[in-house]
């Protein structure tokens, strides 16, 4: 192994997208498969492509089985990828520096044909997330950003779980992953919870993964839609300034504009700097 991560992805029935997306999985860092007690060959095409699989005996959800193997992780860097992300291993070293500075980080998601897709969000209000899903509401802005290579660490207010990363010590210093969210949500609340503890949240420009993003609740699924609207039940009662429309009083509290929080991005920078310089990281 050349690099002192592990991967951590969960998988459900999800040996295709295994196939197309870690099929040239090189061995340069460790990957766990936490599989949700698969009904299709996920296991088996895991282990043949060189993953560490925790079977489930049945499936627990995405934030509990991510934090199965968060409790075993030995190395120092980890990163939380969905079976239908491709990581570039080379930029893994792009990512530590930013991780070693204390924050969450999440490279830039590309679509397969090379467009840049939206994984760093703004602050989830419930009117954003209507207008997201095609529903004509006033006072609606979803907030998503896709900054162009060469460009700043972007701090945004949560990233899409599908890629996200960090030191082990700030993942699990932060807890993990919310267990009370079997799926859906479960990256608002960690984006929202590391920025309430001063930890920023950054979408990294200049290391892009490719993602294929299913998007399983774009088409009708009674099961897929169940799980999203327990999952915002649950989200927006713990954050009920985000029911309203308006952006300041949300805002203040939550999000990535508030003073503590931007104070913690200034240290990132700062620690990032000094790293640069040849510095203490």
């Amino acid at each position: 192994m050349t690099h002192d991560w592990t991967a951590i992805t969960v998988t459900y029935n999800s040996a295709g997208a295994l196939r197309r997306c870690w099929g040239g999985f090189d061995g340069s860092f460790r990957w766990v498969v936490v599989d949700n007690a698969s009904t299709d060959d996920s296991v088996a095409v895991a282990e043949e492509l060189g993953a560490t699989v925790f079977r489930q005996p049945s499936n627990v959800g995405f934030s509990r089985a991510n934090n199965r193997a968060l409790r075993q992780v030995e190395t120092q860097f980890v990163a939380f990828v969905n079976p239908d992300v491709t990581v570039a291993s080379g930029s893994l070293h792009r990512l530590e520096a930013t991780a070693c500075a204390g924050a969450v980080v999440a490279p830039q998601l590309t679509f397969p044909d090379g467009s840049v897709q939206p994984n760093g969000r703004g602050l989830p209000f419930v009117v954003d997330k209507l207008a997201h899903r095609g529903v004509r509401v006033p006072f609606a802005r979803v907030a998503e950003y896709a900054p162009a290579p060469g460009a700043d660490l972007l701090p945004v207010d949560w990233v899409m779980g599908a890629a996200v990363a960090g030191t082990t010590a700030t993942m699990r210093r932060l807890g993990g992953w919310d267990g009370r969210y079997f799926i859906y949500y479960e990256d608002h609340e960690l984006g929202l919870r590391a920025w309430s503890r001063g930890v920023p949240v950054l979408v990294d420009p200049n290391v892009r993964w490719v993602h294929e993003w299913s998007r399983d609740t774009a088409r009708w699924s009674p099961l897929h839609w169940r799980y999203e609207i327990g999952s915002a039940a649950r989200f927006f009662a713990a954050y009920p300034l985000l029911v309203m429309p308006w952006r300041g009083p949300a805002g203040a509290r939550y999000g990535s504009r508030t003073a503590h929080a931007r104070q913690a991005l200034q240290d990132v920078t700062s620690r990032m700097d000094a790293a640069n310089d040849g510095g203490p990281r």
